[in-house]
């Protein structure tokens, strides 16, 4: 069997140190992979690593760089899925955002609903990561590689849905502002969620002072910001 070299080395200790780290979750924290133990799992000596890493901290500083660049998806599917046959049915901008809201509440719920889910054990780890990221100054350029990739195919979703329902950015925002506020709030609730706090939902009714329907707070909040950084003033393209 050909020899490894020092890079397929690498990659197999992390991608398995990984895998642990997606199995446990983010209460383990990457500190509680120890390297020891991902070196037995993969049948490999401490020579070999320690030829790669000086010391626990450079291995866990790698790893941690590793969590935050890990995609499971593009940054949109999750949405785009979620909206897409409210699109197809002709629903309205409302119908769009309680899908929407209520697909991001429940996918960050199943980091607790479903431990066997590697999707949402990803976004939470990584998330509760990119807070620490100030740790290792990789790792903030990591996370905030990853942070600019989210921002900018939201922003271009945005570009693409807003539009059909006649909206603009108002000025002086962009829909790259409106994907950063986005994110901020999303992000939020997603740490609310990794708490384990219940996500509020109200049913309003069209006696009440607001819009009517069945709505997670997150789809009100989200309801806000576009009313606070859009302008309609167009028919929607559904209805033309």
């Amino acid at each position: 069997m050909p020899r490894r070299s020092a890079e397929e080395t690498r990659r197999l200790i992390l991608d398995n140190a990984l895998q642990l780290l997606l199995e446990r979750g983010v209460s383990a924290g990457v500190q509680h992979i120890r390297l020891q133990e991902v070196l037995r799992s993969v049948g490999l000596t401490t020579g070999a690593a320690y030829r790669i890493w000086a010391d626990q901290t450079d291995f866990h500083r790698d790893l941690a760089i590793e969590m935050v660049k890990l995609r499971i998806a593009p940054p949109v599917t999750s949405a785009s899925t979620a909206i897409k046959d409210v699109l197809a049915a002709g629903g309205t901008m409302d119908d769009v955002i309680r899908a929407a809201a209520l697909d991001h509440v429940s996918y960050a719920a199943r980091f607790h609903l479903e431990p066997e889910s590697r999707q949402s054990h990803a976004f939470i780890t990584a998330l509760a990561l990119r807070t620490a990221a100030g740790a290792w100054p990789e790792l903030r350029a990591a996370s905030i590689e990853r942070h600019r990739e989210s921002v900018e195919a939201f922003a271009q979703m945005y570009g693409e849905l807003l539009p059909r329902y006649g909206y603009r950015p108002r000025s002086p925002f962009t829909y790259l502002d409106f994907a950063e506020a986005m994110a901020a709030l999303g992000e939020g609730f997603a740490v609310r969620a990794a708490e384990g706090l219940d996500h509020p939902v109200y049913t309003v009714t069209e006696d009440d002072e607001g819009p009517a329907g069945e709505w997670t707070l997150f789809g009100l909040a989200i309801r806000g910001l576009v009313e606070a950084f859009m302008i309609r003033d167009t028919p929607p393209d559904h209805a033309k």
